[in-house]
């Protein structure tokens, strides 16, 4: 069937990582060090002893809120987010990708990230979307699991296999999505797959989707 909808996974797909590892494993720990008075060396080793306590299978995980309160952080986590805005950084191809795209399918957005960080990540692309979804934040949900996209596929009103996926996560972008029928590619861009349904960059995945429509 034709592809109507075309789904990307955020870091690591459409925007770089930086932003949120400055945040996770800088920022956090250097608040942790201000709050208890700690070097920064000693805050990192006991942040991470917390984020393991946890574990990336709860939804806690994802929830900086949640973590401004378990470690007792000062200052507001939104001003935070806003401080790492120049640290967002789109990859090179996005926004041609996004723009030409955009005007033959519905674009969306499908992450494993929460919505509040999803806003800030989206400045200058949002306007390409119809729909953001947030595993954790609309679902409650901590991965992305074929379950999850059925959901999405029903709220946008598209059966499985008129829609494609990117992603930069094996199991999450890949798997996940074609074991529901969706036509889901795999986005390696340190080159060490190779595959039908591997793509290297953004551009190689939209050559693919004009492919599979002829």
């Amino acid at each position: 069937m034709p592809i109507e909808v075309v789904s990307f996974d955020m870091e690591g797909t459409l925007i770089t990582p930086r932003f949120s590892e400055l945040i996770w494993e800088y920022d956090i720990p250097r608040l942790y060090a201000e709050r208890h008075s700690l070097t920064l060396e000693e805050a990192r080793r006991r942040v991470f002893e917390e984020y393991m306590e946890i574990g990336d299978e709860r939804p806690e995980w994802y929830d900086i809120e949640y973590w401004f309160r378990r470690l007792d952080l000062p200052g507001d986590w939104r001003e935070l987010l806003e401080m790492r805005r120049d640290a967002i950084e789109p990859y090179p191809e996005v926004k041609g990708v996004l723009e030409r795209l955009s005007e033959d399918y519905r674009l969306i957005v499908t992450s494993n990230t929460i919505r509040e960080f999803l806003e800030v990540q989206l400045q200058g692309l949002e306007g390409f979307f119809t729909h953001i979804f947030s595993a954790p934040s609309d679902f409650g949900e901590v991965k992305k699991t074929a379950g999850f996209y059925r959901r999405i596929c029903g709220i946008v009103s598209v059966k499985p296999s008129s829609m494609a996926h990117v992603g930069d996560h094996w199991r999450f972008d890949y798997l996940a999505p074609r074991s529901i029928g969706i036509e889901a590619y795999y986005l390696d861009r340190v080159d060490e797959r190779e595959g039908e349904h591997v793509v290297h960059d953004l551009e190689e995945f939209e050559r693919r989707i004009r492919l599979l429509d002829g």
